[in-house]
């Protein structure tokens, strides 16, 4: 069997895949009128959150250019904040849809400095909004959202929309606590579920900026989601395979402890970048700012990664992710979240320990 190693898509369990095969059922009836409240009330637990929460069918990109399409207005000065290709994507959709996006980047690798943000928020006092990456996939970082939502939030008193696709149900969150106005995620992360749905949360400020927004909306138009999920029903016919799947997994999730998740994907995490740096190969980020969720691995000069994932697929039946941009072929990616076990771990670092010497490495 394939063990699939790369940050999303993620392998899913069987038992959430059955729940897939449920027949359909009246997208505007009661029973689904049940389920998603149902569901809404599990997300808001995993958010930690008591703000709105929706459900959308598309892609964690959807929910991003959400995010961006309910808050923002044409002309209206953001900053985007970005460690690596999701950071620079965020950005670019707000730019696509008008907005005078000031793109504050980062060296790869690294997290965001709240001291530079400090500097280029203060500088602009029409800044309304800044965009960050919670967790960037590409490079293997954690951004400390708290940190930078209290520079964002309470120094400055700006709206901050978090792309936290791959970092909600993985990695703590606290989107009440730490003031997070819009939190976007997808299914095909940390949730144990296929790709196909997108969620995304609402504060009260982030409302107010809704009402006064200019950009263009029809399918993403936040509003109407709240509107239809007043009295039970999706604006849009809803991908009610993926919403069974959901409606299981949350359980798993709530039975387990959000809590205990996260120490999941901690504990994981720890023994794949042990076990990488026992092999003599080099993490990319620093340990301090290093992602619980995707290892990203450096190789030697002169060594293309991509010709190892092609012996660890080819011989080995593990599929590792490569990278982005200007790090294609000099990384491979490890994904860790979700549904994953040690022994899953183990058997990825036994193929690419076997799988070394047919690149030059240790041969």
């Amino acid at each position: 069997m394939t063990n699939l190693r790369i940050p999303g898509p993620i392998p899913v369990p069987d038992d959430i895949l059955d729940k897939m095969s449920t027949q359909m059922m009246n997208h505007r009836g009661p029973r689904f009128k049940d389920m998603l409240f149902r569901v809404t009330d599990g997300l808001r637990q995993v958010f930690r959150t008591e703000n709105d929460v929706f459900i959308l069918t598309s892609s964690g990109t959807g929910a991003m250019e959400a995010a961006v399409a309910n808050t923002l207005s044409p002309g209206e000065k953001v900053v985007c904040a970005s460690i690596g290709s999701f950071g620079d994507r965020f950005g670019k959709i707000a730019e696509i849809f008008g907005a005078d996006v000031t793109m504050v980047n980062f060296p790869q690798g690294t997290a965001v400095d709240v001291d530079e943000l400090r500097r280029v928020l203060d500088a602009d006092p029409e800044i309304s909004a800044v965009l960050v990456t919670h967790n960037e996939t590409n490079t293997g970082v954690t951004n400390d959202i708290e940190r930078v939502a209290s520079v964002v939030k309470n120094e400055f008193d700006k709206l901050i929309l978090v792309d936290g696709i791959s970092s909600v149900c993985s990695l703590p969150l606290e989107t009440d606590d730490w003031g997070l106005d819009v939190v976007a995620t997808a299914s095909q992360k940390g949730w144990m579920l296929p790709p196909g749905l997108a969620f995304i949360s609402m504060s009260e400020r982030a409302w107010e900026a809704s009402e006064k927004a200019t950009m263009p909306r029809f399918y993403f138009d936040l509003a109407a989601y709240k509107d239809y999920f007043d009295i039970g029903q999706p604006p849009w016919t809803p991908n009610l395979s993926a919403i069974y799947a959901l409606d299981y997994a949350l359980t798993k999730i709530i039975d387990e402890g959000v809590e205990n998740v996260w120490q999941r994907h901690a504990d994981i995490a720890q023994m794949t970048r042990d076990g990488i740096r026992d092999l003599g190969l080099e993490v990319f980020p620093d340990e301090s700012v290093a992602s619980n969720t995707v290892t990203s691995v450096r190789m030697p000069d002169g060594v293309n990664a991509d010709d190892l994932r092609k012996v660890v697929l080819d011989d080995h039946d593990v599929v590792l992710a490569g990278a982005y941009g200007e790090l294609t072929g000099k990384m491979f990616r490890i994904g860790h979240l979700g549904y994953v076990t040690p022994e899953e771990i183990e058997d990825m670092l036994g193929a690419v320990k076997a799988s070394l010497p047919k690149v030059g490495i240790g041969a």
